[in-house]
């Protein structure tokens, strides 16, 4: 493994756990998040914010992972494929199996929205492993514009997930960096396939 990914695996590592270690025993800290989460947003009803979310739900995502390997196989790369199938699949997996372990209940003006737990964010998860999948496959052909086409999308989704209310920010974070881990071991394995 190379050290650049090996420092990202680690730091992605630390910030995550240390995340659900405050989450989960911190009263400070999660005083200072619903407080950040209270002053972040003011408008949560404008429909472009909806339209996001939806675009962006975890399931559509998945439909959309299916879009991106029927593609590479189309272009003759099935294990590339196979490779961006289960980087998803384990992603959210590992994500669900943390909304589960974690129990965090969601804020309070989203609970009549939607059930579930809060951490991490599902949306940002699925959105953030998209987004590093399609630069990894697609990046050193489309260049710069697509790396910013992805941030662009990618902040849209974050922004949406805490404009809607449905997320503290330390969700957004802690899905942020399980994607960032995720990617990186499926990044190494895809390295190991080629």
């Amino acid at each position: 493994m190379k050290l650049h990914c090996l420092i990202q695996l680690m730091i992605s590592a630390i910030i995550l756990l240390g995340l659900i270690f405050n989450i989960r025993n911190s009263r400070l800290f999660n005083f200072y998040d619903h407080l950040l989460h209270h002053k972040l947003v003011r408008n949560r009803d404008s429909k472009i914010w909806k339209i996001i979310t939806v675009l962006n739900e975890p399931k559509v995502i998945v439909v959309w992972d299916f879009l991106l390997a029927g593609l590479l196989v189309l272009l003759d790369h099935p294990w590339l494929a196979v490779w961006a199938l289960g980087t998803l699949a384990v992603t959210d997996a590992v994500g669900i199996f943390l909304k589960h372990s974690v129990k965090r209940q969601r804020p309070l003006s989203m609970k009549t929205y939607r059930d579930g737990y809060s951490f991490p964010s599902g949306h940002v998860l699925s959105a953030t492993i998209m987004s590093l999948m399609l630069w990894q496959i697609f990046g050193h052909t489309m260049g710069i514009w697509l790396l910013i086409t992805l941030i662009i999308a990618w902040g849209l989704v974050v922004i949406s997930r805490l404009n809607m209310r449905a997320h503290y920010p330390s969700d957004v974070l802690g899905a942020t960096s399980l994607a960032l881990f995720c990617f990186t071991i499926a990044q190494q394995l895809l390295g190991l396939a080629f």
